[in-house]
């Protein structure tokens, strides 16, 4: 049922993204997304991709089109991070990295992972755990390298900013250990999910929306774009929970090593 829910929530954002990328592509010149910024630079692309993002999102959705959906999925967030963003970026601990380059390829790589080991190429499938455990594991030291910055996104109704700051930090990096060793890999994509549905209700959506009127608060495409970013993440690790008794399915079983 959970895994059911987060390939829904997965493909619904996924699908918002595609609808954001050719609106925003439409009415103005404004960064389309985080996620792939060069898209106005090259607006003949904006229009195709985003349109790609939709029947891929749409794909998702059906077991029978979920394989092809899910690698061409893949591969376009992939090339989104690595073939146009990482030229130009090439510190890994960046903001730039982390955003641009590293959100694409985890969100490529939930994709990825979505069929199961039976849907995917086994080599496919090992790659995807490891770019997504290197995601993670970079995600959770920038905790720490930026401490103060991450800190402040905290909303200020919740107490203890530092230790969420911190308790998430290393909640990424020991998932990123686990989706890289095959350890517990269900518990973390549990746990993951989870860290993201509350970032979704506690951070991302109240700018949005307005909810509790935060001053200064916007409804400019990139606000919409990290809600539908974030989710994308919830619903993709939920997505691989599926049965949590099916352990071969996620590359937990005894054969998972030779993967």
């Amino acid at each position: 049922m959970l895994g059911r829910f987060g390939r829904l929530l997965f493909s619904l954002a996924i699908i918002g993204i595609g609808v954001e990328t050719l609106i925003c592509s439409y009415v103005s010149s404004h960064k389309v997304v985080p996620v792939i910024p060069w898209l106005p630079a090259i607006p003949s692309l904006a229009y195709p991709v985003g349109t790609i993002f939709i029947l891929c999102g749409a794909g998702l959705l059906f077991q029978r089109t979920l394989v092809v959906s899910s690698i061409t999925l893949g591969v376009v967030m992939l090339l989104s991070g690595l073939a146009f963003d990482v030229p130009r970026h090439f510190d890994l601990m960046s903001a730039p990295w982390r955003t641009n380059v590293l959100e694409p390829i985890a969100i490529g790589s939930l994709a990825w992972l979505g069929p199961g080991l039976g849907g995917i190429p086994r080599r496919l499938h090992r790659t995807s755990r490891y770019l997504l455990a290197f995601a993670l594991i970079v995600f959770g030291i920038a905790h720490f390298q930026v401490l103060t910055f991450v800190a402040s996104f905290v909303p200020g109704w919740i107490p203890w900013h530092w230790f969420w700051t911190v308790f998430f930090g290393v909640a990424f990096i020991a998932a990123g250990v686990s989706f890289a060793t095959g350890f517990l890999q269900r518990w973390a994509a549990l746990g993951v999910g989870l860290m993201f549905a509350l970032w979704t209700v506690t951070i991302h959506i109240p700018p949005v929306l307005n909810f509790f009127r935060i001053p200064g608060a916007t409804q400019d495409p990139d606000k919409w774009s990290d809600v539908f970013i974030v989710v994308a993440l919830w619903g993709g690790f939920w997505a691989l929970v599926r049965d949590l008794r099916n352990r071969k399915d996620l590359g937990l079983g005894p054969d998972s090593n030779r993967a």
